[in-house]
């Protein structure tokens, strides 16, 4: 009779309770040795947050790269402009006025005899600061709002809906006429004003949708369940995971709201002289576009390729953040 064969060391016995539990021990304790665990990093490195996501994604989109490294030269020469043109910009020569590129002034000069180049790298300063500062002040305002309607819904939600629609009938350019025509002040702060308040209801509605889907979520009402409070749940749970759409919505408008600073500059109602402008010089230039294009071209295409850099961002920043478009 042939003698019984041992039992390997590792084999798991045919018991009920026993057998689950001797093969959950093995399979954590091969987890932990393989290079993938806990130890190797590959499990835990793999389970990111979407925002950690994003962000390699966002290193690895070329057009995130050019469009980030086209930005941050205009905030640095907006901050310090002096580092790349030495000139005044409000110093001008009459006896130079419409004339072409010169040694030392690549781009010509106006028609008041100003150099164009070191008014188009200042200009760069007015349309950043209005750009930047509206599209905070619209998604600070739009996103409470909508933020708030949508958590909260109710009276509140009806009111703020009724609200933007009011806002949306407005045109934009023609209610910049009507109120900035009355404003004699040479600053950019009334541009910034006028932006914010005709530009908060689209963000308005795009956080208010957020917050709904967000707070429908199982995470959500397991908080409400256990006594969270409204705000904990507000700003706990629905706020980080609501944002992503506003701030997407609010990139790619802050390039909309530079090109609306120059469409107002060149109407007459935006910012003024002596402030110095791409719209304002685009105006001054258009009455000689035949005569001395290059007053025209300059700071037409400064202005193009910073709408252009900032709409390619958003773009960038919204496939990082859109999990359907991965």
């Amino acid at each position: 009779m042939p003698e019984p064969q041992p039992e390997p060391q590792n084999a798991i016995a045919g018991t009920g309770a026993g057998g689950a539990a001797d093969l959950a021990t093995s399979e954590g304790v091969t987890l932990e040795g393989t290079p993938d665990g806990p130890e190797g990093g590959g499990v835990r490195e793999r389970a990111g947050s979407l925002w950690a996501d994003a962000w390699r994604d966002l290193r690895r989109n070329p057009v995130f790269i050019i469009s980030a490294l086209i930005i941050l030269f205009l905030v640095v020469i907006s901050i310090w402009p002096s580092l790349i043109a030495s000139g005044n910009p409000l110093k001008c020569d009459l006896s130079k006025a419409q004339q072409g590129s010169q040694p030392g002034h690549p781009m010509g000069f106006n028609a008041q005899g100003c150099d164009v180049y070191t008014r188009v790298v200042y200009g760069a300063r007015a349309s950043v600061t209005v750009g930047v500062c509206a599209t905070l002040g619209v998604a600070l305002l739009g996103g409470l709002l909508g933020g708030l309607a949508g958590f909260f819904g109710g009276a509140w939600d009806a009111i703020l809906s009724r609200v933007t629609d009011i806002f949306f009938a407005i045109p934009v350019v023609l209610g910049g006429l009507v109120l900035l025509s009355v404003v004699t002040s040479s600053t950019v702060w009334p541009v910034i004003g006028f932006m914010v308040l005709l530009g908060w209801p689209q963000i308005s509605r795009i956080a208010r949708g957020a917050v709904i889907t967000a707070k429908q979520h199982d995470y959500v009402q397991a908080a409400r369940a256990l006594g969270a409070s409204n705000s904990r749940m507000l700003l706990r749970h629905v706020a980080p995971n609501a944002v992503a759409p506003v701030i997407v919505v609010a990139t790619i408008a802050l390039g909309t709201y530079i090109a609306l600073e120059a469409t107002l500059s060149y109407l007459g109602v935006g910012l003024k002289p002596p402030t110095v402008s791409w719209g304002i010089d685009i105006s001054s230039a258009s009455q000689n576009i035949r005569n001395a294009p290059h007053m025209l071209l300059w700071p037409a295409g400064a202005l193009a390729v910073t709408v252009l850099a900032f709409i390619m961002l958003g773009d960038a920043v919204r496939d990082a953040l859109d999990p359907k478009l991965r």
